[in-house]
């Protein structure tokens, strides 16, 4: 197949065929570790540019403004086919006596979709130039029951139909890009990431964190983002618009495909290893399947401005950057078989979070060591303007352009700096003992003590 050159979905099919005959068929277990699936190249969808879509939606075939208003609001909301085809003539937050509106509530500009992909209900965006075209439309056409209605007038337009009205727009407009009706989605979500999009270099620090209160094994990762950028040509400090912040939701799912992605790929070279009860899921169809459920599930992915300004986020992410797991504060007592100390039950909504737990000697080493992290792996990282040998003049350049000052040092004293001292005073006069050398373990030093006065 390889020498064939057959592409990666049909690759795997065939893979999936023979691991069913040598595993099921055959009973050649053994086989199938030798049949490895092919990873899909991901690609960029095609993408329209603005001009290309409006020269498509103005050469939607008509008569009327019915296919117009269709493929208009696939791309102004970013609707599927079957999305669109099955919008409804539903009640509006408008004026009684105003114009009728789809499923819309146009007070609040927003569309409402019923049972769309995965048959869940939910709010897409209306911009006025959609509402507008969408009122001239209700207007001309007086649709009773379903937005698009088709023939009979009892059934919607059908995706197959609203498919062959974009076809058609496109080849009018002269639009030579091999896409499709979704590709109007597409288009929409590009255009919609670009119009939001800051244009300027930001700047990140993030701070991993693995631990819990009771030293469970709870990775977590404190991300830091200023809420601006400096433009590209340095000459201007580019603060955001309220709001400009990914939704969390789609936060959520962009982190979860991600880490899936890149276990994955760690598990097709053979980086991940499995022991005792796990080594099953050594094999790739396995740990495919023992992934599949994360897939599903939500994430817990959240972003919001610090309710006590930056200040507080970074007091509090300062007490853990050079901390493990736990602080001498915590700790009550200690012997040669268990540990006690205080942890914060976070499942208690309020009052009597404060409890303490007993650990044997073995279980409190091994969960402190879980979060240990081993050699080269930093747990502060920063990005964009906090990283790298400009960060210095950068910074300063910013205070600059927003008119800060950099936070007052202490000056130095004149005297110059203090010697180091022991904390033990002289045994001879009880002055303080000034350390002239530090040597090793069999070294030998490279001055000498002073003579005893028993030695004189």
């Amino acid at each position: 197949m390889t020498d064939a050159g057959v592409t990666a979905s049909t690759f795997n099919v065939r893979i999936v065929a023979l691991r069913f005959f040598f595993g099921m068929t055959c009973g050649r277990e053994d086989m199938k570790r030798n049949m490895q699936f092919r990873t899909q190249p991901r690609k960029l969808p095609v993408v329209f540019s603005v001009e290309e879509v409006s020269e498509i939606l103005m050469a939607a075939p008509g008569p009327g403004l019915k296919y117009r208003a269709a493929l208009s609001i696939s791309y102004g909301a970013g609707l599927r086919a079957a999305e669109v085809c099955n919008l409804k003539i539903g009640d509006s937050d408008s004026d009684s006596d105003s114009d009728s509106d789809s499923d819309s509530d146009s007070d609040r500009m927003l569309i409402h979709v019923e049972q769309g992909k995965g048959r869940k209900d939910r709010k897409v965006m209306l911009s006025p130039g959609l509402l507008e075209l969408l009122r001239d439309y209700w207007r001309e056409a007086r649709p009773e029951g379903w937005l698009f209605p088709g023939k009979p007038k009892i059934n919607p337009i059908s995706p197959r139909q609203l498919n062959r009205a974009f076809t058609s727009a496109k080849t009018m407009a002269g639009v030579k890009k091999a896409a499709t009706l979704h590709t109007l989605r597409h288009s929409f979500a590009t255009h919609l990431l670009q119009a939001k999009r800051l244009g300027a270099r930001i700047g990140m620090t993030c701070v991993l964190h693995t631990w819990g209160s009771a030293l469970t094994h709870h990775p977590h990762i404190h991300m830091i983002v200023p809420g601006g950028g400096l433009s590209p040509d340095g000459t201007r400090w580019v603060a955001c618009k309220p709001g400009f912040f990914p939704q969390v939701r789609v936060l959520s799912r962009l982190f979860r495909r991600l880490f899936l992605d890149g276990l994955l790929a760690l598990h097709g070279a053979g980086e991940l290893d499995f022991y005792g009860d796990l080594e099953r899921l050594a094999q790739a169809d396995a740990f495919t399947a023992w992934l599949a459920p994360f897939r599903k599930s939500e994430w817990v992915v959240y972003a919001k401005p610090p309710f006590g300004g930056p200040e507080a986020v970074l007091a509090y992410l300062s007490r853990y950057t050079h901390r493990v797991a736990i602080s001498n504060h915590r700790l009550i007592s200690a012997d040669a078989e268990t540990v006690a100390f205080r942890w914060k039950d976070y499942r208690i909504k309020s009052g009597g979070r404060q409890k303490v737990m007993r650990l044997a000697m073995t279980e409190f080493i091994r969960r402190f060591l879980m979060h240990v992290l081993p050699d080269g792996f930093h747990r502060i990282r920063h990005y964009g303007l906090l990283a790298g040998a400009t960060r210095k003049a950068t910074i300063a350049r910013i205070r600059d352009l927003l008119g800060h000052r950099p936070p007052e040092t202490e000056e130095q004293k004149t005297a110059g700096v203090a010697p180091l001292t022991l904390r033990e005073p002289c045994p001879c006069c009880g002055g303080p003992m000034r350390i002239v050398e530090i040597f090793r373990r069999g070294q030998k030093p490279m001055s000498r003590a002073p003579p005893r006065e028993q030695a004189a």
